[in-house]
């Protein structure tokens, strides 16, 4: 059966469905010109290069602000936002994969992002950038389909097209929508009941969701099918999974 045209991106509107997952409240913080009703924005990582042996990542924050990228560990890799809030923050290629929490720091006050930025076996995997309650963003070179992420009751694919307004067609479980892609090309829909080894066909591309992992720690990374599999932990210590498909089938 055929649904009509869907919006582009879904956000927390769409993911309300999905139990646990909203995004974490940002932390009030006194802005560039020191208004301390006002809030501070958390950094939002945008691109990323591989250049020899370093990732350079690229975002926007607020003008002047420094941006941090943190791990548990404590380790942290910084950059100051020019007047136009845009940043570059440069590491060396970690080893393996490597979870980060963005934040932004004014004088004593400090924003955290909803997000986490991850890198798979440095780089030699997907880099993405995980959200509760929002769909995965792909930053390396990714096909149409770039994600399923799943909890205990939703999936939510997403995924991004060449620009914007244009139509997308998904099919899973017998059912067929359209959604038009928006800023950037990106799109996102929930999509209908698909058991694991379903397939999900994003228009003339079939792919074959493994569902979820099983539980063993608070981030597992893994191959799965035709893929990376990600488990971690969301608002509240909800449990989510994000399925990655390779950019081009292997074998």
């Amino acid at each position: 059966m055929k649904r009509a045209i869907c919006t582009g991106i879904a956000t927390v509107a769409l993911m309300g469905t999905m139990a646990g997952c909203m995004p974490e409240p940002e932390r009030p913080a006194r802005d560039v010109a020191g208004n301390t009703t006002g809030w501070t924005q958390p950094p939002q990582i945008l691109s990323v290069q591989q250049a020899d042996a370093s990732l350079i990542f690229s975002g926007s924050a607020e003008p002047g602000a420094r941006v941090v990228l943190r791990n548990d560990e404590g380790a942290a890799y910084a950059a100051a936002a020019d007047a136009e809030g845009r940043f570059e923050i440069r590491m060396a290629t970690p080893r393996g994969s490597l979870l980060l929490r963005p934040e932004t720091q004014i004088g004593q006050d400090a924003a955290l992002s909803p997000d986490r930025l991850l890198i798979i076996e440095g780089g030699r995997g997907p880099i993405i950038v995980l959200r509760a309650g929002g769909p995965t963003r792909r930053l390396d070179p990714a096909p149409t389909l770039g994600a399923i992420d799943s909890d205990a009751g939703s999936l939510l694919a997403s995924g991004r097209t060449g620009g914007n307004a244009q139509t997308v067609e998904v099919s899973s479980g017998g059912d067929t929508l359209q959604v038009l892609s928006g800023e950037g090309g990106r799109w996102s829909v929930l999509l209908g009941a698909v058991t694991p080894g379903g397939t999900v066909r994003v228009g003339e591309r079939a792919f074959v969701w493994p569902g979820p992992g099983a539980d063993a720690g608070p981030l597992q990374v893994e191959r799965a099918g035709q893929g990376w599999r990600v488990g971690w932990s969301g608002a509240g210590g909800a449990r989510q999974w994000t399925w990655l498909p390779d950019a081009t089938p292997v074998g």
